[in-house]
């Protein structure tokens, strides 16, 4: 791996600052971002990421490699969640284990959104279909975790409807959002999209920072939680990650040439979604404990993938 380039990726002002989270906490400052801020962040990280990824689908021509993409990426979402399942249901129980295998077959759109800027940083290209492959990977995870947990769950009938969580999974939020963006980014011409560009591009990187600084607040919080629960699920989330992405950095090559589009692949297979999938866990499966799946996810996954995660995965590109 890249020296140089891991030092430019720890001093990374956004990343910097999610640091600066971590420390008010140990420290025991009062500093917070007020919850309507950090959601209004969190909405507009997702509508600028979307709308950017819609106009850059809108200047590509449809072709196999898109759809080859697509494809990959629904792959990823099914095949994650199930073997982690089996890897965690002995030692958490069925319901944790299915509400973890959702969350790690499920992706972060904030981690999405901190590797554009790192492939930016790094004058590294990648499709606007990758923002697709990204919001399609949301809900297969999530109905498989549901499926796992309904199936192995003696008490079966604790879990919600299937058609329910379908609806859920779609109709989320974040997935709605990232979705409705990208249809409108592929649809406006340029010059529309122009006139928002102040918006959707020359700010971004600011509020990129105020919100890991808020990720940091959070995740600093959460980890006490996640360190109590043993080592099983603490070792899971730093070990399962790194592994699904440097896999991921290798087997990509079959689908795209592209080094953007490839470690994007990689990063989607190593985060684990924080947003969507607490909110359809709380709804499918009430006997799971966020406890144990949300700190793994957001206290442990997601600042390993941001620190070592990205430069690793694309050492392994350029090496393959």
């Amino acid at each position: 791996m890249d020296t140089q380039l891991l030092i430019d990726n720890l001093t990374n002002p956004a990343l910097l600052f999610f640091f600066l989270g971590l420390v008010a906490v140990q420290v025991k400052s009062d500093l917070e971002i007020p919850s309507n801020s950090s959601k209004f962040i969190a909405l507009y990280l997702l509508f600028s990421i979307g709308f950017k990824g819609g106009q850059e689908l809108a200047h590509s021509s449809l072709s196999m490699e898109i759809l080859w993409s697509l494809l990959f990426g629904i792959f990823l979402a099914v095949t994650i969640p199930v073997y982690s399942f089996f890897l965690l249901k002995k030692k958490v129980g069925v319901s944790n284990a299915g509400a973890i295998a959702a969350a790690y077959g499920s992706v972060s759109a904030v981690t999405f959104v901190t590797a554009v800027s790192f492939l930016e940083m790094q004058s590294i290209e990648f499709g606007g279909h990758m923002v697709a492959v990204m919001a399609l990977m949301e809900a297969p995870s999530i109905i498989i975790g549901v499926l796992l947990i309904a199936f192995f769950s003696s008490k079966s009938a604790s879990v919600g409807s299937l058609s329910t969580m379908v609806k859920h999974a779609f109709t989320n939020g974040s997935v709605l959002l990232i979705l409705g963006s990208l249809v409108i980014g592929f649809l406006v011409t340029d010059s529309q999209a122009a006139g928002i560009k102040p918006f959707t591009t020359d700010i971004f990187k600011g509020f990129l920072a105020v919100f890991l600084l808020d990720m940091g607040i959070t995740s600093g919080k959460k980890v006490k939680a996640l360190l109590d629960k043993g080592r099983p699920t603490l070792i899971f989330a730093i070990v399962t990650p790194l592994i699904n992405g440097s896999i991921v950095a290798f087997l990509s090559s079959g689908i795209t040439d592209s080094i953007g589009n490839r470690l994007l692949f990689s990063i989607l297979a190593a985060s684990a979604s924080y947003i969507a999938v607490p909110a359809a866990m709380k709804l499918a499966a009430p006997r799971a404990n966020p406890g144990i799946y949300l700190p793994m996810a957001l206290g442990i996954t997601f600042p390993l993938n941001i620190t070592i995660g990205m430069p690793l995965y694309l050492a392994i590109i350029q090496a393959f």
